[in-house]
């Protein structure tokens, strides 16, 4: 358990650091994290975070696709797309439009990690 706990908060850290306005996938997070694979695992750690972590923007990690998988953890069926929305990325039937623009990838950033 306590691995696990380690590994999600690291995956807290990560999606702390997103831009508003960009998203990531499961994937990219895992694959950052030395975890290739272990997108689900990034998914469980997410849906975890709504039960005691406001400032997680879980919002902007989607599918490889830029389907939004995550979205029935938000509360409302448009919650997800709602927020995204918001933050000037194009959703079209919970997809990300132009996925390649709105991509960020950890470490090409300059904010590094504690």
């Amino acid at each position: 358990m306590e691995n696990q706990n380690s590994f999600f908060e690291k995956v807290y850290e990560v999606v702390r650091r997103i831009p508003y306005g960009r998203v990531t996938t499961y994937g990219i997070i895992a694959e950052y994290l030395s975890s290739k694979g272990s997108a689900r695992m990034v998914g469980w750690a997410l849906n975890s975070s709504k039960y005691h972590l406001d400032d997680i923007p879980a919002h902007r990690v989607v599918n490889r696709k830029g389907l939004l998988t995550g979205k029935k953890y938000f509360g409302g069926h448009h919650t997800m797309a709602d927020l995204l929305q918001s933050e000037g990325i194009e959703i079209v039937d919970d997809c990300i439009q132009h996925l390649e623009r709105v991509l960020w990838v950890p470490g090409t950033d300059t904010k590094p990690m504690d």
